[in-house]
């Protein structure tokens, strides 16, 4: 089974991805950066740009069955390393006790300037025995 997740972006068809897709107890949600759903980039700083980015990653595990307790890898993309701990602090508010396995790399830029971040996950959906 594959369940495709739309956000009802205008590149989704341009680009041809889906902002997420489900197969069988996995998900995996495409790199999200902090917009609107007019697609206007919301947050000027990297800690407002990553609490947007995991609300929207959050609403995407949703439709597909999952939600971010199921999320078992995250990789972050910024613009500045220099702003990881922000970046970090926000991850750590919604990631606290689930704690996946996550990756941080700067990148030169985005594809608007005004974004800073982009993450994207991986998700399993079910119960996780954990040693």
């Amino acid at each position: 089974m594959r369940k495709k997740i739309s956000s009802g972006a205008v590149w989704e068809k341009t680009v041809g991805y889906s902002r997420a897709v489900r197969v069988g107890r996995q998900v995996f949600v495409a790199g999200t950066t902090a917009v609107d759903k007019d697609g206007n980039v919301v947050g000027e700083d990297a800690y407002t740009q990553t609490k947007k980015i995991l609300q929207i990653i959050e609403k995407a595990l949703q439709e597909a069955g999952s939600d971010l307790k199921d999320v078992v890898r995250s990789r972050i993309f910024v613009c500045n390393i220099d702003d990881w701990q922000e970046i970090g602090r926000a991850h750590g508010e919604v990631f606290a006790d689930i704690r996946p396995a996550a990756t941080m790399i700067e990148v030169s830029r985005l594809i608007d300037s005004r974004m800073l971040v982009e993450i994207e996950v991986d998700a399993i959906i079910g119960e996780i025995n954990e040693d």
